[in-house]
């Protein structure tokens, strides 16, 4: 009795096989995790565990395997490192580099010191009990090369470490620019072991670089669907998601590949996938707006335009004006800056004037020399009452042509305003309106927290001879100008 006592009791206080590693509070930590649960479920995983239970050593064989990692995650409670990503076993990036083998030895390395370590304490905590070289014994065995491993779990490792040979020659080979051999070491590989997604990206990868797109759009469909099966991390199905639309923006398919990387970047943000993103739509809209091209139409399109302009149809001489431009823009159409005047002078009837002030600005980029460019955003803004723009307006579009007499009457209109503004025969609500749209110019808020204009104002008030003096700088006139045409000061 006293012996079956003792034994128990040694039996209770004996840590689990592996060590504090994967003991019961290891395997209660993978079971709680919804990541991990599932895999205690996995036969192939299963194994792997009690082989690392008989021999710690062994844990570095098994740490490419993406499930050993994300157990080690969640059991010691750290981080391994992938390359940024967590894919299925030997997931590489677009280049194919394998830099991250440092980091996941190293740090099988730790993990399995400290299974050892574990083992180790075990084994000398019990060898009190145990029979005379019964520590040589179980050292004997925990170094051995022999696991408690069925037999098809045998061979499902021996299969996956041949094909994780036959993907690192396949890597190889991509290096090397041998890419027939390389897609057959892949296809090996993926015959061996199917549950590596990693296997197909990489022959995906070799088929695009071979120009052969339409196969590298099958793998990446085949891996996307087989990552989705092993419940493999986003970031291995985004990859082969934006790998598809480099494929299928290869091969013109703009609009399929703009949907392709949309879904990448729904399982994975990535600054590359949305630098291509952009790209493609880019190019999308281009194409778009070339095919819809046609000089012939645009004709068509201003004539109607012009027809509904002259009996006051405004809003559609817009619209024709509008798709004469698109059927035939500025790249291809000489005339373009005459259909944004157009534009802009039926915008000014419907009195939208921001809009119609963009279409003449565009008028005047694309022709620097025409005058009616000037005319029409000189006109706009006299509407918009801001007669200091107008005048400047006008006084440019003079430089080009000096002797036309629409631009003069325009100019000649904006001062005539502006004196009547600055001698009080504006309304009281004009006024106070031209006021308020001054104190929000930021020019006129500098020019009344200027000093020297503040003191330049005060002379105007008590001491007309110095005001007069302060009126031959040309600085300080055009200051005042810009005063008395906001409606700030008047002249009695």
């Amino acid at each position: 009795m006293k012996t079956a006592l003792n034994d128990a009791l040694s039996a209770k206080n004996r840590p689990a096989a592996g060590g504090g590693l994967f003991g019961p509070d290891a395997m209660l930590r993978l079971a709680m995790d919804p990541r991990t649960r599932d895999m205690l479920e996995d036969q192939e995983f299963q194994g792997m565990l009690r082989a690392i239970g008989s021999n710690p050593q062994l844990l570095g064989n098994f740490m490419q395997d993406t499930r050993m990692q994300l157990a080690l995650e969640v059991m010691l409670g750290i981080k391994m490192q992938t390359g940024g990503k967590r894919g299925p076993p030997g997931a590489f990036d677009e280049t194919m580099q394998n830099g991250d083998e440092a980091d996941s030895k190293a740090a099988a390395t730790a993990a399995a010191a400290a299974a050892a370590a574990d083992r180790q304490q075990a084994s000398t905590a019990n060898s009190k009990d145990a029979p005379a070289g019964a520590s040589s014994a179980a050292a004997e065995a925990s170094a051995g090369p022999e696991v408690d491993m069925t037999d098809d779990e045998r061979e499902a490792a021996e299969k996956k470490k041949q094909a994780l040979e036959w993907k690192a020659k396949g890597n190889e080979l991509y290096k090397s620019r041998k890419f027939d051999e390389a897609i057959d070491a892949y296809t090996k590989a993926l015959e061996l072991y199917d549950k590596d997604v990693s296997f197909v990206t990489n022959r995906a990868a070799v088929h695009y670089e071979k120009g052969e797109y339409e196969a590298a759009i099958t793998d990446c469909d085949m891996a996307v669907d087989k990552a989705r099966e092993l419940r493999a991390d986003y970031s291995l199905i985004a990859r082969a998601l934006a790998r598809k639309g480099n494929a299928l923006a290869k091969l013109g398919r703009l609009e399929d590949a703009v949907v392709a990387y949309n879904k990448s970047l729904t399982e994975h943000r990535t600054a590359d996938t949305l630098k291509r993103l952009n790209e493609a739509e880019k190019a999308l809209k281009e194409r778009k707006e070339q095919e819809y091209i046609n000089m012939d139409i645009s004709s068509q399109e201003k004539e109607l335009g012009n027809t509904a302009f002259k009996e006051a149809r405004y809003p559609e001489a817009v619209q024709h004006y509008q798709e004469a431009l698109k059927r035939g823009p500025p790249s291809v159409n000489p005339e373009a800056h005459k259909l944004y005047s157009n534009l802009a002078a039926s915008y000014t009837k419907l009195g939208a004037y921001p809009e119609g002030l963009k279409a003449a600005d565009k008028c005047i980029e694309l022709a620097p020399d025409f005058a009616k460019g000037y005319s029409r955003k000189g006109t706009l803004q006299y509407f918009m009452k801001e007669y200091d723009k107008a005048i400047a307006t006008y006084e440019i579009g003079l430089k080009h042509e000096p002797d036309n007499q629409e631009l003069k009457d325009g100019l000649m209109r904006c001062l005539a305003a502006i004196d009547r503004i600055a001698h009080g025969e504006a309304s009281e609500e004009e006024l106070k309106e031209r006021q308020a749209r001054a104190m929000a110019d930021p020019e006129v808020q500098n020019i009344l927290m200027d000093p020297v204009m503040r003191q330049v104002l005060d002379d105007f008030q008590s001491d007309p001879r110095a005001a007069r003096h302060h009126l031959q700088n040309p600085e300080i006139h055009k200051k005042i100008n810009k005063l008395v045409s906001a409606g700030i000061i008047q002249l009695r």
